[in-house]
């Protein structure tokens, strides 16, 4: 081993263990140890069987579902759990990683879709697992096919490694690879073909750029899609959901592959989530019985739909970063049997991307049918979502501003209704939870 690489582990675990002990998490770890040893990465990931899980919408949960399950399968898994999901994150995670004492370590990482190339410099990942691409922070990623491009050029470099798709997004079967593939989906009842929601991008057909039609239309650009003008259209699934059994704002039933599971998270969206942890598991043979155990521990984490209580109210606090997940997470709260007050958080820093114009392409609309008496706007650009909020028809004189996310905690704690959900950017949630850490409402994540 290199004198550097040693040095840089020594650093980095020091560091490590001093921020463990002031109760912070940080990338710092990481970013000392690749200070000492620009390839220390590749050193600290040797010797494990490595999933990586990358796409717009879906890593975090994608990885944690998946983590519960190899978990009860193989004993520990090392995994980034907070998001850490950039060179320094990765490199922390491996710091900090405990190998399993039952065999082969495995390691389940979230990897930023921009980072991913660099990243696989150092590390020869098993299995890739592909969860969607969005239009998302275009001023870090561009348009949809830039970030697959950007994906693309990680999946070259380790041409042996399984590539496991989301065979419901036109995009991933638009790209021929020398690799090994897979697709999960949906496999649910059936229409006539028909066109895609109007304000839905990725629908142009990759062989000749005519527009696809659906059979089954999910959500955004996924489903069973076809193009009438050509022979292209989706490929046969080999994981798949054949049936939704039932829906709720904090759990959804479904049926892959002739088996029924349970995750104690609602939305449709997530369902594709689990269809990946499934499909993950299946690819490694663990059996039906060792996955409905590990979903059987499944939370929400980190910001997706985790839930704490201020003063009285039962509150959940949802991430959202673009149109699509936007979206889904209105379709998601919808499904609350009950009225909520709605707190919309919008920062434009550099981890939200700092253009905000996608919140028009997102449809708070539904806002109009949904129980809700009251809506606090806030975060770094809360005058631009109050005026989003108001342009939805909702009553202006309900749509209350707030300078700070401390005002809008203590004025949830004395609205009226007993519920409400939280919606943030990455940046604003991150901030939402240090402040109820530092409250003892909730746990903080160390990495």
């Amino acid at each position: 081993m290199k004198i550097n690489t040693v040095f840089g582990k020594l650093a980095g675990k020091t560091s490590q263990a001093i921020l463990k002990q002031l109760g912070r998490g940080s990338t710092l770890p990481g970013k000392i140890a690749l200070h000492f040893d620009k390839d220390i990465l590749q050193s600290l990931a040797a010797d494990y069987e490595i999933v990586v899980i990358t796409g717009t919408n879906g890593k975090t949960l994608t990885t944690a579902l998946t983590v519960g399950i190899l978990s009860e399968a193989f004993g520990t898994v090392v995994t980034n759990p907070s998001g850490a999901n950039m060179i320094t994150g990765i490199t922390t995670t491996f710091l900090s990683a405990k190998k399993s004492k039952t065999g082969k370590p495995i390691a389940v990482l979230e990897i930023d879709e921009a980072s991913l190339s660099r990243i696989c410099d150092y590390i020869k990942p098993s299995l890739f697992v592909l969860t969607n691409i969005f239009k998302d922070q275009m001023d870090r990623y561009g348009e949809i096919y830039t970030t697959y491009q950007m994906i693309l050029d990680a999946i070259r470099k380790v041409p042996s490694a399984t590539v496991l798709m989301n065979g419901d997004s036109p995009l991933f079967n638009s790209v021929s690879l020398d690799n090994p593939i897979q697709y999960y989906g949906f496999d649910t009842q059936k229409t006539e073909p028909q066109l895609a929601h109007y304000n839905t991008e990725g629908i142009l057909c990759p062989k000749c750029d005519h527009i696809l039609k659906y059979r089954l239309n999910t959500y955004a650009n996924l489903g069973d899609y076809s193009c009438q003008n050509c022979s292209f259209a989706r490929p046969a699934l080999d994981y798949k959901v054949t049936q939704l059994s039932k829906l709720t704002h904090q759990s959804s039933d479904f049926v892959i592959d002739g088996q029924a599971y349970h995750i104690n998270i609602g939305g449709l969206y997530n369902i594709y989530n689990a269809l990946a942890a499934v499909s993950i598991a299946q690819f490694f043979k663990v059996e039906p019985r060792i996955i409905k155990q590990g979903f059987e521990k499944s939370r929400a984490v980190f910001g997706r739909q985790e839930t704490f209580k201020l003063g009285q109210t039962e509150c959940t606090l949802v991430l959202i970063k673009n149109p699509v997940g936007a979206t889904q997470a209105l379709e998601m709260i919808s499904l609350a049997p009950f009225s909520f007050s709605l707190s919309v958080l919008l920062n434009a820093n550099y981890a939200d991307g700092i253009d905000t114009s996608w919140i028009w392409d997102a449809e708070f609309e539904r806002i109009m049918e949904m129980e809700i008496p009251a809506i606090n706007a806030g975060g770094v650009r809360h005058s631009e979502i109050a005026r989003r909020l108001r342009v939805t028809g909702y009553q202006p004189e309900q749509i209350t501003e707030h300078a700070t996310i401390s005002e809008i905690l203590e004025t949830i704690k004395t609205q009226e209704t007993k519920h409400a959900y939280i919606l943030a950017t990455y940046t604003a949630m991150l901030e939402i939870r240090e402040l109820l850490a530092e409250q003892g409402i909730i746990r903080k994540e160390m990495d």
